[in-house]
């Protein structure tokens, strides 16, 4: 799984990557700093499964926040930084198809807009509130559209070829030209039912039909949630009300990816203690003049009045809410500590509607394939290969290792 950081140059794109992975990635304000995609890895935060047992987990990957005596366990995700997207791009335009080629792996995408108003549409600095950020989000999901239309028309004469009457064989026909931007026949066959086009000859279909169905794949395939960057300035307040009128049907998120980033680094240099996703934070040495006021402004303008930074907020909401990913984590009937004694090491992140089979084959291809049973360890009742897993599950796998 892989969430693709996307927006216009000088958005706050490559803070907001940097920010919710502690990567230094080249920040600055003007087109094209990124050239090659940056890969980090971000994290979510689950529920851990420890609490229910009475432990303190210790994560092989990711880490564990107690607070409170309500553990939070963050679990790592793949987050990709993409060079700023110009309109056109699908056209060759700025860097050209680089970049949409680079998202085509991508499972959800995270598109940080500048909420301020203060860049343009190829990303060149303006006075801020001069540039309505509503038309950034209507350009990349235009461009992706069309980039996904182009690819379609490429192939539609190859497609034809084969005009099947065969529903089932129509869509793979289909998905198989759109495999290489991971596109599955799942998307194809959700987007053909959307626009009820199952009886219609692929011969028959129109433009208008092709354009819609290029839509609607992008928003099957790459699902969209908008972070609404530099929420702390003035004019912001104003423009995020707008975005949230215009599209109603989008997740959008009030972010500061620079408050965020400025928390995480003092927390690494051990000025505060802060942790992602938190409202507050504990200061831990003593600051100098300018240090407080930085501080402060962050507190009183972002913590306090939005309730978090919203860096946390997007990428926990992309992988539970768009995405509808939830935890399960292996365990046994007679211990939850693995061969070096870390407890609980594990916890994966699943498809919505994942089974127990499913689990095994995550953990790995022998478990899956000498399957025999499963056991749900929190309530210890032996499972079936179909039974549905759930959020906070934990699993243990019995299966044939011959």
């Amino acid at each position: 799984m892989q969430i693709g950081i996307v927006g216009k140059p000088s958005s706050g794109k490559s803070t907001f990557f940097s920010s919710a992975t502690l990567v230094d990635v080249a920040i600055a304000s003007y087109p094209f700093t990124t050239i090659e995609p940056n890969k980090g890895i971000g994290f979510v935060r689950v529920e851990d499964a420890g609490k229910f047992f009475g432990v303190v987990s210790n994560p092989r990957h990711g880490f564990l926040v107690n607070e409170n005596n309500n553990p939070i366990r963050y679990v790592p995700v793949e987050l990709i930084d993409v060079a700023g997207l110009v309109p056109g791009a699908n056209e060759g335009k700025g860097l050209g198809n680089k970049f949409l080629n680079d998202l085509s792996q991508a499972d959800a995408l995270i598109h940080v807009v500048d909420a301020s108003g203060s860049t343009n549409a190829e990303g060149k600095e303006v006075e801020e509130g001069t540039h309505d950020p509503c038309e950034d989000v209507k350009f990349l999901e235009e461009e992706i559209e069309l980039w996904f239309l182009k690819i379609i028309e490429n192939n539609w004469i190859k497609i034809q070829k084969n005009p099947e009457k065969d529903y089932k064989k129509k869509i793979g026909l289909i998905a198989q030209a759109l495999a290489g931007v991971k596109i599955m026949p799942y998307h194809v066959e959700k987007a053909i039912r959307t626009l009820k086009l199952e009886d219609k000859m692929l011969f028959e279909w129109s433009s208008e039909d092709k354009r819609e169905f290029a839509k609607k794949c992008r928003e099957y395939s790459k699902p969209i949630i908008i972070a609404a960057n530099k929420c702390d300035k003035l004019v912001s307040e104003k423009n995020i009300k707008k975005m949230k009128e215009t599209f109603p049907e989008l997740i959008i998120i009030p972010c500061s990816a620079a408050s965020e980033l400025s928390l995480r680094k003092a927390a690494k240099q051990n000025i505060l203690k802060y942790y992602p996703g938190w409202n507050h934070f504990e200061i831990l040495l003593e600051l100098n003049e300018k240090q407080k006021a930085g501080i402060e402004t962050i507190k009183k303008n972002v913590l306090e009045k939005f309730n978090g930074t919203g860096v946390q907020e997007c990428l926990d909401t992309v992988i539970f809410k768009l995405l509808e990913y939830f935890p399960v984590f292996p365990g046994g009937t007679k211990g939850l500590v693995d061969k070096n004694g870390n407890v609980l090491p594990d916890c994966f992140l699943l498809p919505k509607d994942s089974k127990a089979i499913d689990f095994a084959y995550t953990l790995h291809t022998d478990m899956g394939d000498g399957f025999i049973r499963a056991i749900d360890v929190k309530t210890k009742q032996i499972i079936g290969r179909e039974h549905p897993l759930k959020y906070g599950d934990v699993i243990e796998i019995i299966f044939n290792k011959h």
